[in-house]
């Protein structure tokens, strides 16, 4: 009987580095997310989190060290190679990043339209299913991104993400600026639509609820390197001092955050 052997991750991060002029955001990251998996990366603000998103995305250059999807270099790609790669992502931005000028169910379609060239009329058929999942109706469709409540534009912008159902799917502080009811709901449907892609998942977040919720695996980066990492529900007895103070909210311990006296 032969063994398959270990499966390759679906995201790979070895030894990444990025910095801005003489800042050292990212100072050697290691990280793996395996096929299906969803993983919550934590830690405070300007610890480089959106900063390493940003260069699995392709959006930045590191500096050094390599991210592989499906076992293959992306640091590099470039042209057609890296728009093919980019077929695979959805991503749901901090603030939604709805086009304010487009009505909800252009908002929706827009990668499938301007990224695929898909036919308007079979991309609107796909939004409005889209916007079902995510429990808005058709009479949205057609409403700009203003006359709807935060809640609203970040289910919109959830929409947005799965539309062209991705393999991979990026949220970027998914909760932020959302009272804990519709928090609790987009977490919830977050859960609901990476399962019903089979998509693997990476989240970023300060938003301890929101890491229960969403989170297979959990991983803290802080000054640039990942100092804790493992399943979800060892995240409250992790053994880890970094992890201890800031599930815990606690000023005291290994994380100093910079005060400016008034």
């Amino acid at each position: 009987m032969t063994s398959s052997g270990p499966q390759i991750p679906k995201i790979a991060v070895r030894g990444l580095q990025k910095s801005f002029g003489t800042n050292l955001v990212l100072a050697g990251v290691d990280v793996s997310v395996a096929t299906g998996e969803s993983l919550v990366i934590i830690g405070g603000s300007g610890t480089g989190k959106s900063v390493l998103i940003k260069c699995i995305l392709g959006l930045l250059v590191p500096d050094g060290g390599s991210i592989r999807i499906d076992g293959a270099e992306t640091v590099g790609l470039a042209g057609r190679a890296r728009e093919q790669l980019t077929h695979k992502f959805g991503m749901l931005f901090q603030g939604s990043a709805l086009f304010d000028s487009l009505p909800v169910w252009e908002n929706v379609a827009f990668g499938l339209i301007q990224g695929r060239g898909m036919p308007r009329r079979q991309a609107r058929d796909i939004a409005l299913q889209k916007l079902a999942a995510v429990g808005l109706g058709a009479e949205v469709a057609a409403l700009r991104p203003a006359e709807l409540s935060g809640g609203m534009q970040k289910r919109v912008a959830l929409a947005r993400a799965i539309a062209a159902e991705p393999e991979i799917l990026f949220f970027d502080e998914p909760t932020t600026g959302l009272d804990p009811i519709m928090a609790d709901v987009i977490n919830r449907l977050i859960v609901q639509c990476v399962r019903g892609l089979g998509a693997t998942a990476v989240s970023i977040t300060h938003d301890m609820v929101s890491t229960r919720k969403i989170a297979d695996r959990v991983a803290m980066l802080h000054r640039g390197r990942i100092v804790w990492h493992g399943p979800a529900a060892d995240i409250d007895r992790s053994g880890n001092p970094f992890v201890d103070q800031f599930v815990n909210g606690r000023e005291e311990g290994p994380i100093h955050m910079q005060v400016r006296a008034a």
